[in-house]
């Protein structure tokens, strides 16, 4: 009997996971319409497939709605199935928007984009992962033998990701064991996260497919090297055109960017709660691990919260169109949709109070002391999710950037999360990470 090919309708939740339902692909255009059946305690499903308490219970209805701009097919031939799955906003049954869809939390943030400034965002997330299974071995960090061992892993998602509608720019064996990083150009609004999203996805199919398993857990292994996701951002004014560089401005960032840096910067320990939301993320933000520990701006700064990126002028080339700036600060233990919407609110912010230009940090901010720390506007970043989600409980400005409801709904997803791994040793925690992402 022949199969019947099945398209799966899914939104990105707090996890971070992708969680939906599968649906004929010959009724992919009236589900454009009518959507799928959702359950609203389904946001209460933890990485870990337990439930946190839940203000809904059993009660409720949703529709989940595909959007066909998001819809990705992947035929890899061999009488294997095709991968069709398709991204989508969760809404009320009249139509309105659910308080807890993250795609509708990112869009609202985007719309306040426009709205403060004219501008629109333009950006990429850049992904380290671990390849599970590789077993290359030692003296392989960014060499070629490295890459040799994995050419063909490497040039089968770099194709797949191109047949995702995801432009691929380069594919690095990095520092840690089995560990690899994916970068893909820049796209605009909403489609940053869903690319970061969909990314992820394709990177765990063509994983599958050579026998492997790939991890964007923060921390695999206990006192290893982390995995990092990297968000690299700039401005296009209404005609698309770059407006993120004043070269007469300090350090290349004109007014706007100034501020939005400004603004993530000063309520980074709140939002750091959406950007870097497990138990094991603050294992990894610590000094000396080239991720990020306090919520500082550096100049091509790898250690930094946020990291001006570097331009060139070599054979002629526009900074205009180069340059950006790096979120250091987060993982792919969050949805994609949620990072960016704690990061652009937190900017816009920055922009409608009108922030001074922060100054880049060009030292080892650990040997400071706390006093001179604080003379500069300088913290510690959270040492615990416990404290970030302290942090964002008790930050009314932050809080009120979301729906009613919202943010009580996710400080009870993530304190139940934290219970689920409050008992086990650090290594143990890591493992549990490293299976569920």
């Amino acid at each position: 009997m022949k199969s019947e090919p099945i398209t799966y309708a899914c939104c990105s939740d707090i996890s971070g996971k992708l969680r939906g339902k599968g649906f004929p692909a010959t009724d992919f255009k009236k589900r454009l319409l009518k959507g799928v059946g959702w359950t609203p305690t389904n946001v209460q499903i933890t990485c870990f497939d337990t439930i946190a308490d839940s203000p809904f219970g059993s009660l409720g209805d949703l529709l989940l709605i595909p959007d066909a701009a998001t819809r990705t097919q992947l035929d890899f031939g061999s009488g294997s199935p095709v991968e069709d799955f398709v991204l989508g906003n969760v809404l009320h049954l009249d139509g309105s928007k659910w308080e807890c869809c993250t795609r509708a939390i990112l869009q609202d943030a985007l719309d306040r984009l426009v709205a403060a400034t004219g501008l629109t965002l333009f950006g990429t997330f850049e992904h380290e992962f671990t390849l599970q299974g590789a077993e290359q071995g030692k003296g392989l960090a960014f060499t070629a033998g490295g890459f040799r061992r994995e050419r063909a892993f490497a040039e089968t998602l770099m194709a797949t990701l191109q047949a995702a509608n995801i432009t691929p720019d380069t594919f690095i064996r990095e520092f840690g064991t089995d560990q690899f990083e994916i970068t893909v150009t820049p796209t605009e609004g909403i489609s940053i996260a869903d690319q970061g999203a969909i990314l992820r996805e394709v990177v765990q199919i063509v994983a599958e497919r050579f026998a492997r398993r790939a991890s964007f857990s923060p921390l695999p292994v206990a006192g290893g090297t982390g995995n990092g996701v990297h968000i690299h951002m700039s401005f296009r004014d209404s005609s698309g055109i770059p407006a993120t560089y004043d070269p007469a401005k300090p350090h290349g960032m004109n007014s706007a960017a100034s501020a939005f840096i400004a603004g993530v910067l000063k309520h980074l320990p709140s939002i750091i709660a959406f950007t870097a939301p497990s138990v094991i993320s603050y294992q990894r933000l610590v000094p000396h691990r080239w991720s990020a520990a306090f919520n500082n701006l550096g100049a091509q700064d790898r250690e930094a919260a946020i990291r001006l990126c570097p331009i060139t002028t070599l054979n002629g080339a526009d900074p205009h169109s180069q340059f950006n700036f790096e979120f250091r600060a987060a993982d792919a233990t969050a949805s994609p949709h949620l990072q960016l919407a704690a990061i652009v609110h937190a900017g816009v912010w920055g922009i409608e109070q009108n922030l001074p230009t922060p100054t880049p940090t060009a030292e080892d901010l650990s040997r400071l002391d706390l006093q001179e720390l604080s003379n500069r506007g300088i913290e510690r970043l959270p040492a615990s999710l416990d404290i970030a989600l302290d942090n964002l409980a008790h930050d009314q400005t932050v809080r009120s950037w979301f729906p009613d409801g919202f943010v009580e709904v996710y400080l009870a997803h993530k304190h139940f999360e934290i219970s689920q791994v409050a008992e086990m040793t650090k290594r143990e925690q890591c493992a549990a990470y490293a299976e569920v992402y």
